[in-house]
């Protein structure tokens, strides 16, 4: 946690989340803005986004890295532990939220899952 300077480059990574509720991969961001900024600056402000909990990761298929939104997180509380789905077909990535809190059903407390669920999301179904 630390102080977020609004760069140029900062406000566009953060801008590319406010976009769209689907995940984005980092691969797709260096490519994204390739011309404009080089690979580290664009890891850089990832880790910064996701060590201030404004955005959280986890591992999609094919092991790339892929980063999304939070919600309801502060800089004190990151509360985004919820499985992911990724389509097989066009490989969008989106969240999926807790329907029901699965550490009260064991009376455990998690700290990290990566739950990632795969298959045809429903635009690639109807195709």
């Amino acid at each position: 946690m630390g102080i977020i300077r609004k760069t140029k480059h900062f406000q566009k990574i953060l801008a590319e989340f406010s976009k769209s509720p689907r995940a984005i991969s980092a691969n797709s961001l260096v490519s994204r803005f390739a011309s404009t900024m080089n690979k580290s600056t664009i890891y850089r402000i990832l880790y910064k986004l996701e060590d201030d909990n404004i955005i959280h990761s986890f591992v999609g298929l094919n092991g790339l890295k892929w980063y999304a939104k939070c919600s309801d997180c502060s800089f004190k509380n990151h509360n985004d532990n919820h499985p992911h789905f990724q389509c097989e077909e066009c490989n969008e990535v989106r969240c999926i939220p807790d329907v029901i809190n699965q550490t009260e059903l064991i009376g455990s407390q998690f700290y990290v899952k990566n739950i990632l669920l795969s298959g045809l999301c429903s635009r690639c179904v109807s195709v």
